[in-house]
């Protein structure tokens, strides 16, 4: 039976932890004190971890400047350099969107390191998860309700299908903003309207941006009220123009790893499950 070393992360990876234990795996932890103040699970050091478990897992993302590991309950930071990546020579290491960790040493690429975000049922199943906590924090910040109201939804991926669904369910107007002609054409579908991003020129209750690249900028902003809600979903540098932002007196809520705040349990669960695919695929002959 596999022990499983987990290094880093946030509350999804003590319910990560949890379920694994309780389906019979021992678990080991390192850099996330904050969270296991009770000594729920056994602490290793980087070098003890590599040395007893056969699958360590990294965070989502592992890096977020490849500099340090992604690990906000750590005590100390995690320094990523060739000694972090020689610890793991021998294990099965498996993290999230792990191309800055990758290229924090060239050792990896003798290791065994796989993504599972790469995991299309992850990646699925955390869009709806980010999307629910996109709503939470619209209800949040908002001063009125998401029924009746007028939102934009930029971006029409994982995330853009699964907040479009959530918002028209709650009865809230919905637009979305699309390049691609047959995504405008299934925008239409679920009921929403269809925009093409030079043909914004509403005021909105609630923008939701899901582009990591300039879409929202002073044309967009200028038409806003000063009520208006935007809430940054994509990585950095995100899609909204913050100069503008600050030209026509808005503000914009940053809303980075949104699983790992309102739905860690949820989150980890899906984590587990990837995991456990990629082991299955592993094993077959």
């Amino acid at each position: 039976m596999e022990s499983f070393g987990i290094a880093g992360g946030d509350k999804r990876q003590l319910y990560l932890a949890r379920s694994l234990r309780e389906d019979g795996y021992p678990v080991y932890f390192h850099g996330l004190e904050a969270l296991n103040e009770e000594g729920e699970f056994p602490s290793l050091s980087i070098e003890e971890m590599g040395e007893r478990c056969e699958v360590v897992l990294l965070p989502l993302p592992a890096s977020r400047d490849g500099l340090e590991l992604n690990a906000p309950f750590s005590q100390k930071p995690i320094v990523l350099n060739d000694g972090f990546a020689n610890a793991f020579r021998n294990c099965l290491v498996i993290g999230g969107m792990v191309g800055k960790l990758k290229a924090s040493s060239p050792l990896w690429e003798q290791s065994r390191f796989l993504d599972y975000y790469q995991r299309e049922e992850l990646t699925l199943g955390n869009a709806f998860l980010t999307a629910e906590g996109a709503v939470a924090l619209a209800l949040e910040h908002s001063p009125g309700a998401l029924g009746g109201s007028h939102c934009l939804v930029t971006g029409f991926g994982r995330i853009g299908k699964a907040l479009c669904l959530a918002l028209r369910g709650m009865g809230a107007q919905v637009a979305c903003c699309a390049r691609k002609p047959w995504d405008l054409t299934a925008i239409r579908a679920l009921g929403c309207e269809a925009l093409e991003y030079s043909h914004v020129n509403g005021q909105y209750d609630v923008i939701f941006n899901t582009v990591p690249a300039r879409v929202v900028g002073e044309e967009i902003l200028s038409r806003q009220g000063p009520d208006t809600i935007l809430i940054e979903l994509a990585s950095a540098p995100g899609g909204i123009d913050r100069q503008a932002v600050e030209k026509c007196r808005l503000s914009v809520v940053e809303a980075p790893s949104l699983p790992g705040r309102f739905s860690p349990k949820a989150s980890g669960e899906l984590i587990k499950e990837a995991v456990y695919h990629i082991l299955e695929e592993r094993r077959r002959p």
